[in-house]
């Protein structure tokens, strides 16, 4: 079952409202995207504690609704 880049986007901007988020579907699947997540609540934490955000703020979809997702995430300059 695929998943919508746009319910991907939405979850991530409710746990993170001051993120800048971008989506790619890489394979035209709906289940191969690639994220990019850039916010301010990421400043001072580990690559590793980023990405556990994010994995959170999708809720258990990952492995499940959502197949892949390449992350990228950084704090904004």
């Amino acid at each position: 079952m695929a998943m919508p880049a746009a319910e991907i986007e939405a979850l991530i901007r409710a746990a993170l409202p001051d993120a800048e988020v971008r989506i790619e579907d890489l394979a035209g699947d709906g289940d191969h995207y690639a994220a990019t997540v850039i916010s301010p609540a990421f400043k001072g934490l580990s690559r590793v504690k980023q990405h556990q955000l994010v994995y959170a703020a999708l809720q258990g979809r990952m492995g499940g609704a959502l197949h892949a997702l390449a992350l990228q995430t950084s704090a904004p300059e």
